[in-house]
């Protein structure tokens, strides 16, 4: 298994950033135990560079005349292994040598599931397309595994995606420049190719999740039978009495929401560490309806449907983002390793290079835009948990406008997907 050549950078000019990336690469693939012979490029790029989009991957097709296929997006902050970029002109770029018979790229252009079998996909979408949330289930239905990984674009200016595809266009699909708006493209991956993913969640349940026991579109209007807004001023030891102090903590909230077909799932809406499952979608409390004495949400809700108030935690998100590390090591991690294995893995994080023995190519981190930076202590140190936890792997990634796992779109978690048995 080879290591998955990748390169980060800032600058005020894209040109500049592009050399720097540029040189790191070939830098690395002339090392002992990185790929030589990419086929498909990840790229992602802040906000900063929207409007240069398609010079800047003209440009880097062309001087990586090898790579085939690419695919990426926007986000207003990138990620790369122990550093994040936020609020500055930045690009990450990771070179992935996979069997060309096991990966496609799709796009409007080239859309997915014609002439491939699908086992799973890395999916961008731009958050304006209409009917969202059924296009990525309705994407998941189209792989063997049902399980999507990804994230929305997030953008202050223009929102792109970057998707070309090797084996060309469809017939009647129109040209393409590389550089798309608008709906969904990616990389579908067939069975062949090896992927540990996990969905970390952020937030801290305040109490005990409720049923939904009366509600109309977006507002839920009772909770195991009582007034929703009476619960969860309860839950938030407020009162309308004192409204700004009751406003301050419901504006610091948010609700977990389960279908009810996963509450008696594998995976509990509060687990046993007191964090959500997987089966939970996180979002905003939009407002109050004091003439019903019901909540607001950011998403339909139905009854039957499991609902637990909710609030970002930092210690919380550190703990559960080192949890799903955890478990990507464990399930990568043979009873019995060789000695080269055991001696990369013991050896110090600081001081230990990207091996493959780690088990590891390459790594795609899609993270909230909401997460980054203060929620986690500090400038990157969401990335620094990571890197301490794996080790120092290959990793790209960028953080979204809401984060796609399995057929769900998320908000406030983060999406850890690795590359292993290549």
């Amino acid at each position: 298994m080879r290591l998955f050549p990748y390169a980060h950078a800032t600058h005020p000019q894209w040109q500049m950033a592009a050399g720097l990336v540029l040189a790191q690469l070939r830098a690395q693939m002339a090392l002992h135990g990185y790929a030589s012979n990419p086929t498909l490029a990840l790229l992602y790029i802040t906000d900063r560079y929207a409007e240069h989009a398609q010079a800047l991957l003209a440009h880097l097709s062309a001087e990586l005349p090898e790579i085939t296929d690419w695919s990426g997006t926007v986000g207003v902050g990138i990620a790369s292994n122990n550093v994040e970029y936020f609020d500055e002109p930045a690009l990450v770029l990771m070179l992935c040598e996979l069997p060309s018979d096991q990966y496609r790229v799709f796009s409007g252009v080239a859309p997915l599931g014609l002439g491939f079998e699908a086992h799973t996909a890395l999916v961008h979408a731009d958050p304006n397309t209409p009917d969202l949330t059924e296009l990525i289930a309705e994407l998941a239905e189209r792989t063997d595994s049902g399980y999507l990984f990804g994230g929305l674009a997030a953008s202050r200016g223009r929102v792109v995606q970057f998707a070309v595809a090797g084996d060309g266009n469809l017939k009647g699909q129109g040209a393409a420049s590389g550089v798309f708006s608008g709906g969904l493209s990616g990389v579908a991956f067939g069975a062949g190719i090896g992927l540990v993913s996990r969905v970390t969640q952020g937030c801290l349940p305040v109490a005990k999740a409720h049923h939904i026991t009366a509600a109309e579109k977006n507002v839920v209007l009772e909770l195991d039978g009582e007034p929703a807004l009476e619960v969860v001023l309860r839950e938030l030891k407020v009162s309308l009495e004192q409204p700004r102090e009751a406003l301050q903590a419901l504006r610091a909230t948010l609700v977990g929401l389960s279908q009810p077909s996963a509450i008696h799932s594998d995976n509990p809406t509060i687990t046993r560490t007191g964090n959500f499952g997987n089966d939970v979608m996180v979002r905003h409390i939009i407002g109050l309806d004091t003439a019903r004495a019901g909540i607001a949400v950011a998403d339909f809700v139905s009854e039957g449907m499991q609902l637990a108030f909710c609030q970002r935690n930092v210690q919380a998100a550190r703990a559960d983002l080192m949890r799903v590390c955890a478990e990507i090591r464990e399930e990568l991690e043979p009873q019995e390793m060789a000695l080269e294995s055991a001696t990369a893995l013991a050896a110090s994080e600081a001081e230990a290079a990207p091996n493959p023995a780690r088990g590891i190519a390459g790594a795609i981190y899609v993270s909230c835009a909401g997460r980054g930076g203060a929620h986690f202590g500090g400038p990157s140190a969401e990335l620094q948990i990571i890197r301490r936890a794996l080790g120092d792997v290959p990793l790209v990634g960028f953080f979204a406008s809401g984060e796609i796992a399995r057929k769900h779109l998320y908000g406030y978690t983060g999406v850890l997907t690795v590359f292993t048995g290549l």
